[in-house]
């Protein structure tokens, strides 16, 4: 059983949206949901004078983004937590969101009950996220992590595709020489000595 309450903030422009969310949160034992904003402008004037806890911040927003709405609120309330509920799940969205500050990602399909679960994780040091986005930000630190370069790995998935030096170079125009280079340098990054041992590698690694 909660002992006290968790204090919500919605900013969403969408009409019915907002106001299911406000109805359930607030009809919710342990949560109150006062305050409903349609676009970020009005949240950015109210917010940070408000008792609000956790904000539920939209990203396609009339004006301002919640992004951008998110960061500047960050900076002026940092002791809120912005949780981004929305139906944006391209990796731009999601890292400029978690770098501007907020503590959770939720797409909009999240159903009433995780969505009350994902709030109060947030409250109590949590950062949650959909199931979807955490595969995408897993997904992202895997490519992150990847030693090879762009090019580097484009030659690599063309030879455990059976081309040879000559066609890697003919299909990409460059010359066999430069191809070379680019394997020798895949060979050092991967510690490998040869091309079975780098495909191999790199499949396992999910480089390729």
């Amino acid at each position: 059983m909660m002992s006290e309450t968790i204090h919500i903030a919605i900013v969403e422009d969408d009409n019915e949206i907002r106001q299911t969310l406000t109805l359930i949160i607030d009809g919710s034992r342990g949560f109150s949901c006062k305050y409903a904003f349609p676009d970020g402008e009005s949240a950015l004037a109210s917010v940070a004078n408000l008792p609000v806890d956790v904000v539920l911040m939209d990203i396609d927003l009339p004006g301002k983004s919640g992004i951008e709405v998110t960061r500047q609120l960050k900076q002026e309330c940092p002791e809120v937590d912005f949780i981004m509920l929305t139906v944006k799940s391209d990796d731009d969205s999601i890292f400029e969101s978690l770098c501007v500050g907020a503590s959770g990602y939720l797409l909009k399909d999240t159903s009433p009950a995780d969505l009350l679960t994902h709030i109060k994780e947030v409250y109590e040091g949590g950062a949650p996220m959909s199931s979807q986005i955490a595969r995408r930000i897993i997904s992202s630190f895997r490519i992150i992590n990847n030693p090879l370069s762009e090019r580097e790995t484009e030659i690599l998935k063309m030879l455990s595709r059976g081309m040879n030096y000559k066609d890697v170079a003919e299909e990409l125009f460059l010359s066999p020489h430069t191809v070379k280079t680019h394997i020798k340098n895949i060979y050092s990054k991967l510690h490998v000595k040869n091309r079975a041992e780098a495909i191999y590698k790199a499949i396992k690694q999910k480089l390729i």
